[in-house]
């Protein structure tokens, strides 16, 4: 089977990276406005209950599948299903994942996979940002 190919849940990607923050400070930016505008869309702003329907204004609908505060949002992306989570590392550094399954092609893995590595790359900044000197993390993309 090709890499990124599963028999249960199709194509899929993921994409991780630490950051130099706490867990608090990344989950209360991947929740704002700002954070939900780069890695979910513009225009979308879900209520993170279960059930709960959101649209962004690229026209891409979805539901929250899951919630649990300050670890991890599963929701449904178009007919995709994305899944951030977060993880304490030492040093009050958190660990970032963005994962996607359900996608169509490979052509669509790869599409996907620059974008969720362009999504890192803008939080990394947003949150170096809010804490000048500090590094952009470390990339690993599977």
């Amino acid at each position: 089977m090709p890499t990124g190919l599963t028999a249960d849940a199709g194509w899929q990607i993921g994409v991780s990276r630490t950051l130099p923050q706490p867990p608090d400070i990344v989950w209360s930016h991947l929740t704002g406005a700002a954070g939900l505008a780069c890695w979910l869309g513009p225009g979308a702003y879900p209520t993170f209950v279960p059930g709960a329907q959101y649209r962004t204004d690229a026209g891409v609908t979805g539901e929250i599948r899951s919630y649990r505060p300050g670890e991890r949002i599963r929701l449904t992306y178009g007919p995709t299903t994305v899944q951030v989570t977060l993880t304490p590392v030492t040093g009050h550094r958190t660990r970032v994942r963005f994962h996607q399954e359900r996608m169509s092609s490979a052509a669509q893995r790869e599409q996907r996979r620059a974008h969720w590595q362009q999504v890192m790359d803008e939080l990394a900044a947003a949150l170096d940002a809010l804490r000048p000197g500090s590094a952009g993390g470390d990339l690993d993309t599977r």
